[in-house]
Protein backbone atom coordinates (compact mmCIF):
# COMPACT_ATOMS: atom_id res chain seq x y z
CA UNK A 1 0.00 0.00 0.00
CA UNK A 2 2.64 1.73 1.11
CA UNK A 3 4.41 1.53 -2.69
CA UNK A 4 0.89 2.24 -4.13
CA UNK A 5 1.11 5.87 -2.64
CA UNK A 6 5.13 6.98 -2.97
CA UNK A 7 5.29 9.43 -5.99
CA UNK A 8 7.84 8.30 -9.13
CA UNK A 9 10.39 10.66 -9.16
CA UNK A 10 11.76 11.94 -12.72
CA UNK A 11 14.83 10.90 -12.35
CA UNK A 12 17.15 8.87 -10.05
CA UNK A 13 19.16 10.31 -7.02
CA UNK A 14 22.20 10.66 -7.25
CA UNK A 15 24.13 7.22 -5.86
CA UNK A 16 26.24 9.64 -3.39
CA UNK A 17 24.63 13.43 -3.22
CA UNK A 18 27.78 14.06 -1.14
CA UNK A 19 29.84 13.56 -3.83
CA UNK A 20 27.98 15.89 -6.32
CA UNK A 21 27.55 18.62 -4.28
CA UNK A 22 31.44 18.45 -3.38
CA UNK A 23 32.04 18.31 -6.64
CA UNK A 24 30.11 21.61 -7.32
CA UNK A 25 31.43 23.37 -4.59
CA UNK A 26 35.40 22.74 -6.23
CA UNK A 27 34.03 23.63 -9.31
CA UNK A 28 31.97 26.79 -7.85
CA UNK A 29 35.81 27.57 -5.94
CA UNK A 30 37.63 27.02 -8.91
CA UNK A 31 36.12 29.32 -11.07
CA UNK A 32 35.46 32.15 -8.51
CA UNK A 33 39.27 32.10 -8.12
CA UNK A 34 39.59 32.83 -11.88
CA UNK A 35 36.45 35.31 -11.90
CA UNK A 36 38.01 36.99 -8.53
CA UNK A 37 41.55 37.23 -9.88
CA UNK A 38 40.51 39.02 -13.07
CA UNK A 39 37.92 41.17 -11.16
CA UNK A 40 40.38 43.18 -9.22
CA UNK A 41 42.45 44.05 -12.61
CA UNK A 42 39.94 44.63 -15.08
CA UNK A 43 38.82 48.25 -16.58
CA UNK A 44 36.16 49.60 -15.01
CA UNK A 45 35.29 46.93 -13.15
CA UNK A 46 38.34 46.51 -11.06
CA UNK A 47 38.63 50.23 -10.19
CA UNK A 48 40.24 50.98 -6.67
CA UNK A 49 37.21 53.41 -6.25
CA UNK A 50 34.32 51.39 -5.99
CA UNK A 51 33.72 49.41 -2.35
CA UNK A 52 35.27 46.47 -2.11
CA UNK A 53 31.95 44.93 -0.81
CA UNK A 54 30.95 45.78 -4.73
CA UNK A 55 33.32 44.16 -6.54
CA UNK A 56 33.25 40.87 -4.36
CA UNK A 57 29.44 40.44 -5.31
CA UNK A 58 30.25 41.34 -8.90
CA UNK A 59 32.67 38.22 -8.79
CA UNK A 60 29.63 36.30 -6.88
CA UNK A 61 27.23 36.68 -9.42
CA UNK A 62 29.86 36.12 -12.52
CA UNK A 63 30.99 32.75 -11.10
CA UNK A 64 27.27 31.70 -10.84
CA UNK A 65 26.13 32.70 -14.43
CA UNK A 66 29.62 31.03 -15.35
CA UNK A 67 29.55 27.85 -13.52
CA UNK A 68 27.10 25.84 -14.87
CA UNK A 69 29.03 26.92 -18.15
CA UNK A 70 32.24 25.32 -17.29
CA UNK A 71 31.21 22.57 -14.82
CA UNK A 72 31.85 19.82 -17.32
CA UNK A 73 35.38 21.22 -17.64
CA UNK A 74 35.55 21.12 -14.35
CA UNK A 75 38.51 18.46 -13.34
CA UNK A 76 37.39 15.59 -10.46
CA UNK A 77 37.96 16.61 -6.89
CA UNK A 78 41.77 15.40 -5.97
CA UNK A 79 42.61 13.64 -3.10
CA UNK A 80 45.41 15.89 -1.44
CA UNK A 81 44.87 18.58 -0.42
CA UNK A 82 47.73 20.35 -1.89
CA UNK A 83 46.78 19.23 -4.97
CA UNK A 84 43.68 21.32 -4.40
CA UNK A 85 45.54 24.42 -3.22
CA UNK A 86 47.31 24.34 -6.46
CA UNK A 87 44.71 23.82 -8.79
CA UNK A 88 43.09 27.17 -6.86
CA UNK A 89 46.15 28.93 -7.45
CA UNK A 90 46.28 28.12 -10.84
CA UNK A 91 43.14 29.55 -11.17
CA UNK A 92 43.88 32.58 -9.67
CA UNK A 93 47.02 33.39 -11.49
CA UNK A 94 45.49 32.49 -14.72
CA UNK A 95 42.73 35.39 -13.96
CA UNK A 96 44.98 37.71 -12.94
CA UNK A 97 47.03 37.22 -16.04
CA UNK A 98 43.81 37.90 -18.19
CA UNK A 99 42.59 40.88 -16.01
CA UNK A 100 46.41 42.45 -16.33
CA UNK A 101 46.22 41.75 -20.32
CA UNK A 102 43.45 44.09 -20.01
CA UNK A 103 44.39 46.65 -17.63
CA UNK A 104 47.68 47.60 -19.62
CA UNK A 105 45.42 48.38 -22.45
CA UNK A 106 43.35 50.64 -20.61
CA UNK A 107 46.40 52.04 -18.94
CA UNK A 108 47.73 53.88 -21.73
CA UNK A 109 45.09 56.77 -21.52
CA UNK A 110 46.43 57.85 -18.04
CA UNK A 111 49.90 57.20 -19.08
CA UNK A 112 49.41 59.81 -22.14
CA UNK A 113 48.42 62.10 -19.55
CA UNK A 114 50.92 62.13 -17.61
CA UNK A 115 53.41 62.60 -20.56
CA UNK A 116 51.27 65.38 -21.00
CA UNK A 117 51.46 66.93 -17.95
CA UNK A 118 55.28 66.40 -17.88
CA UNK A 119 55.62 68.43 -21.22
CA UNK A 120 52.89 71.27 -20.61
CA UNK A 121 54.28 71.58 -17.45
CA UNK A 122 51.96 70.72 -14.63
CA UNK A 123 54.23 68.59 -12.93
CA UNK A 124 57.88 68.00 -12.46
CA UNK A 125 59.18 64.33 -12.44
CA UNK A 126 61.75 65.38 -9.55
CA UNK A 127 58.82 66.50 -7.36
CA UNK A 128 56.05 63.89 -6.74
CA UNK A 129 52.72 64.79 -5.53
CA UNK A 130 52.52 63.39 -1.84
CA UNK A 131 48.79 64.40 -2.18
CA UNK A 132 48.31 62.42 -5.58
CA UNK A 133 50.42 59.22 -4.43
CA UNK A 134 53.90 58.48 -5.92
CA UNK A 135 54.78 60.30 -9.73
CA UNK A 136 50.78 60.23 -10.21
CA UNK A 137 49.74 63.94 -11.75
CA UNK A 138 46.03 65.38 -11.85
CA UNK A 139 45.66 65.32 -15.57
CA UNK A 140 46.91 61.17 -15.79
CA UNK A 141 44.31 60.57 -12.89
CA UNK A 142 41.42 62.88 -14.72
CA UNK A 143 42.44 60.42 -17.81
CA UNK A 144 42.16 57.62 -15.32
CA UNK A 145 38.25 58.41 -14.74
CA UNK A 146 37.57 59.27 -18.33
CA UNK A 147 39.20 55.77 -19.38
CA UNK A 148 36.91 53.77 -16.60
CA UNK A 149 33.93 55.79 -17.33
CA UNK A 150 34.38 55.57 -21.06
CA UNK A 151 34.79 51.31 -20.94
CA UNK A 152 31.81 51.37 -18.70
CA UNK A 153 29.48 53.62 -21.01
CA UNK A 154 30.17 52.04 -23.95
CA UNK A 155 29.96 49.32 -22.95
CA UNK A 156 34.00 48.13 -23.59
CA UNK A 157 33.88 45.99 -20.45
CA UNK A 158 31.70 42.71 -21.97
CA UNK A 159 35.10 41.91 -24.17
CA UNK A 160 36.88 41.33 -21.32
CA UNK A 161 34.02 39.72 -19.25
CA UNK A 162 33.53 37.79 -22.88
CA UNK A 163 37.57 36.77 -22.76
CA UNK A 164 36.81 35.66 -19.40
CA UNK A 165 34.27 33.05 -20.04
CA UNK A 166 36.37 31.73 -23.11
CA UNK A 167 39.29 31.36 -21.30
CA UNK A 168 37.95 28.01 -19.39
CA UNK A 169 38.20 26.32 -23.01
CA UNK A 170 41.05 27.77 -23.33
CA UNK A 171 43.01 26.93 -20.18
CA UNK A 172 40.70 24.51 -18.35
CA UNK A 173 40.45 25.01 -14.87
CA UNK A 174 42.60 23.66 -12.38
CA UNK A 175 44.91 23.98 -15.47
CA UNK A 176 48.45 26.37 -15.79
CA UNK A 177 49.00 28.56 -17.83
CA UNK A 178 52.23 27.67 -20.59
CA UNK A 179 54.97 29.52 -19.97
CA UNK A 180 55.85 30.66 -23.63
CA UNK A 181 52.74 31.63 -24.12
CA UNK A 182 52.00 33.83 -21.23
CA UNK A 183 55.76 35.78 -21.62
CA UNK A 184 54.99 36.68 -25.32
CA UNK A 185 51.89 38.38 -24.36
CA UNK A 186 53.01 39.68 -21.22
CA UNK A 187 55.78 41.46 -23.66
CA UNK A 188 53.47 42.11 -26.22
CA UNK A 189 51.02 43.96 -23.80
CA UNK A 190 53.54 46.26 -22.35
CA UNK A 191 54.96 46.99 -25.91
CA UNK A 192 51.65 47.64 -27.06
CA UNK A 193 49.98 49.81 -24.39
CA UNK A 194 53.81 52.13 -23.59
CA UNK A 195 53.40 52.87 -27.79
CA UNK A 196 50.02 53.67 -27.35
CA UNK A 197 50.73 56.23 -24.78
CA UNK A 198 53.10 57.41 -26.61
CA UNK A 199 51.45 57.63 -29.99
CA UNK A 200 48.15 59.16 -27.70
CA UNK A 201 50.94 62.48 -26.14
CA UNK A 202 53.01 62.77 -29.41
CA UNK A 203 51.78 66.63 -30.15
CA UNK A 204 52.35 67.54 -26.57
CA UNK A 205 55.94 65.22 -26.69
CA UNK A 206 56.75 67.13 -30.84
CA UNK A 207 55.49 70.64 -29.23
CA UNK A 208 57.84 70.42 -25.90
CA UNK A 209 60.54 69.42 -28.25
CA UNK A 210 60.21 72.28 -30.54
CA UNK A 211 59.46 74.59 -27.45
CA UNK A 212 62.79 73.89 -25.56
CA UNK A 213 64.83 74.27 -28.69
CA UNK A 214 63.40 77.72 -29.06
CA UNK A 215 63.67 78.47 -25.42
CA UNK A 216 67.61 77.28 -25.99
CA UNK A 217 68.03 79.17 -29.01
CA UNK A 218 66.79 82.42 -27.00
CA UNK A 219 68.80 81.43 -24.36
CA UNK A 220 71.78 81.59 -26.47
CA UNK A 221 71.09 84.92 -28.06
CA UNK A 222 69.98 86.81 -25.55
CA UNK A 223 72.27 85.56 -22.00
CA UNK A 224 71.26 88.08 -19.85
CA UNK A 225 67.31 87.50 -20.06
CA UNK A 226 65.66 85.39 -17.78
CA UNK A 227 64.02 82.43 -20.56
CA UNK A 228 62.63 80.00 -17.85
CA UNK A 229 60.12 82.76 -16.05
CA UNK A 230 59.43 84.21 -19.75
CA UNK A 231 58.94 81.03 -21.35
CA UNK A 232 57.24 79.00 -18.27
CA UNK A 233 53.67 81.00 -18.65
CA UNK A 234 53.57 80.51 -21.98
CA UNK A 235 54.11 77.00 -21.94
CA UNK A 236 51.41 76.36 -19.61
CA UNK A 237 49.17 78.18 -21.90
CA UNK A 238 50.30 76.69 -25.14
CA UNK A 239 50.29 72.94 -23.47
CA UNK A 240 46.24 74.16 -21.69
CA UNK A 241 45.61 75.19 -25.46
CA UNK A 242 46.24 72.24 -27.08
CA UNK A 243 44.65 69.68 -24.16
CA UNK A 244 41.67 71.61 -25.27
CA UNK A 245 42.38 70.52 -29.06
CA UNK A 246 43.43 67.22 -28.64
CA UNK A 247 41.94 65.96 -25.54
CA UNK A 248 38.98 64.77 -27.87
CA UNK A 249 41.15 63.43 -30.32
CA UNK A 250 42.66 61.50 -27.81
CA UNK A 251 39.72 59.82 -26.02
CA UNK A 252 38.75 58.88 -29.34
CA UNK A 253 42.14 57.04 -30.92
CA UNK A 254 42.56 55.27 -27.11
CA UNK A 255 38.83 53.98 -26.97
CA UNK A 256 39.34 52.26 -31.03
CA UNK A 257 42.75 50.95 -29.85
CA UNK A 258 41.19 49.90 -26.76
CA UNK A 259 38.84 47.84 -28.98
CA UNK A 260 41.32 46.29 -31.04
CA UNK A 261 42.95 45.61 -28.29
CA UNK A 262 40.00 43.78 -26.55
CA UNK A 263 39.38 41.45 -29.61
CA UNK A 264 42.37 39.82 -29.31
CA UNK A 265 42.04 39.13 -26.05
CA UNK A 266 42.65 34.90 -25.13
CA UNK A 267 39.70 33.21 -25.07
CA UNK A 268 37.75 35.52 -27.85
CA UNK A 269 39.35 34.33 -31.31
Amino acid sequence: MSGALSPTLPGALPADLATVLSGWAFGFVLVLSRVAGAVMLLPGLGESGPPPMLRVGLAGALTLLLLPLVHVLVPPVPASAMQAAAMVLAEAVTGLWLGWLARVLALALPMAGQFAAYMIGLSNVLEPSGALGGQSTALGQAFALAAAVTVLATGLWAMPVAALAGSFRLVPPGAWLAAGDTAAAVVAAVAGGFSLALRLAAPFILASIVWQAANGVVARLIPRLQVYFLALPAQLLGGLLLLALFAGAMLAAWQDAVRIGFERLPGLG
